[in-house]
């Protein structure tokens, strides 16, 4: 997913690399895409210099010179689209079709296995994979497993025949979205490389896609969520770049403010306003525009950033994509940090 300008405003969108074309879609539930760009005779610019105020951006101008832009989330993912999409132009050129190589190939899944199906049977109430509570680091973990208890429960089922075999499976599922990580250890695996990794451990802790997951514990840049903090009215929403705690690498997120009690939530665009990554309680907090950051390792990044600084002095960076909107989601931050709880 990408957020991709439409109209001269960004928007948020579902985006789908086909054999010669790329489409894009209001949401990934969508059956029809909101459009498409045809592949053959198209170039692709990267990074793309147009947009002086925002990062990650890479364009596409088909053969008609019609020219759509897209922003990545992160640096690996857009280098990961640039590559297929070049790769799909070039066998284009060639009369011939791109097929970006699968998981079930590149992973070695049998033919015969039935990801989807494996999956309803790992979700049974009776007979599948027990979802508990764990505690960890102060958080207590709601519907998740470890990853060692998956490899048990596919050998005593006997959709595998040893350890090694039941990782390439609980690999699959991973890749193709079946199975998340939840905490430090197991998102570790799966931002590694291009391929997600299952990690056979018990310190490494997954859920169901579709389970109700949840996290209790402090505020921090994982998959904090504590119910009481949603009573509060939406005051504000939209985009923003966040700087992450561990990596310091910069992601768009979805920041969603509300007051009494006054938290601000982030999610990852692309998967809605379920599962927030994270929650900062805003109560006494400060914020500020800033000029740069000052532990930024990864990216170059300039212009329109702000600070919040929370009462247990928790600092977090964030970046808007106009001075305007900055100035606006100080304003917001500041008066909710005042009167809310």
């Amino acid at each position: 997913l990408h957020i991709k300008r439409l109209l001269n405003s960004w928007k948020v969108m579902w985006v789908v690399l086909a054999d010669d074309a790329i489409e894009f879609y209001k949401k990934k539930t969508d059956n029809s895409p909101k459009g498409m760009i045809p592949l053959k005779g198209a170039t692709l610019t990267s990074p793309c210099q147009d947009f002086t105020k925002r990062m990650l951006v890479f364009k596409v101008r088909s053969a008609k010179n019609q020219e759509h832009f897209f922003q990545a989330t992160h640096l690996e993912e857009r280098e990961l689209w640039v590559k297929d999409i070049k790769r799909a132009i070039t066998c284009l050129q060639g009369g011939k079709k791109f097929a970006r190589k699968s998981t079930r190939r590149s992973i070695r899944l049998p033919e015969n296995v039935n990801l989807s199906e494996l999956y309803v049977l790992m979700k049974d109430q009776d007979k599948g994979v027990k979802e508990l509570k764990v505690e960890k680091d102060k958080r207590l973990f709601n519907h998740c497993f470890t990853g060692n208890t998956v490899i048990d429960w596919l050998i005593s089922e006997r959709k595998a025949r040893n350890r090694p075999e039941g990782l390439m499976l609980a690999t699959g599922l991973l890749n193709e979205g079946f199975l998340l990580p939840a905490g430090d250890v197991s998102k570790d695996g799966a931002e590694k490389g291009a391929e997600c990794v299952f990690l056979d451990q018990t310190e490494a802790l997954y859920y169901f896609a579709d389970s109700g997951f949840f996290c209790e514990g402090y505020s921090s840049d994982e998959d904090v969520i504590m119910k009481e903090e949603f009573r509060g009215a939406i005051v504000k929403q939209g985009c923003l770049l966040k700087q992450g705690h561990r990596r310091k690498n910069w992601k768009v997120r979805k920041f969603i403010l509300r007051d009494d009690p006054a938290y601000i939530h982030y999610y990852d665009p692309t998967k809605g306003e379920n599962d927030p990554l994270g929650s900062i309680h805003l109560r006494g907090s400060v914020v500020t525009a800033v000029e740069y950051v000052p532990d930024a390792k990864r990216y170059e990044v300039d212009g329109n950033l702000f600070e919040i600084i929370t009462s247990d002095e928790i600092h977090y960076y964030l970046q808007a994509a106009t001075a305007d909107e900055r100035k606006d989601w100080i304003k917001a931050i500041q008066s909710v940090s005042k009167t809310g709880k």
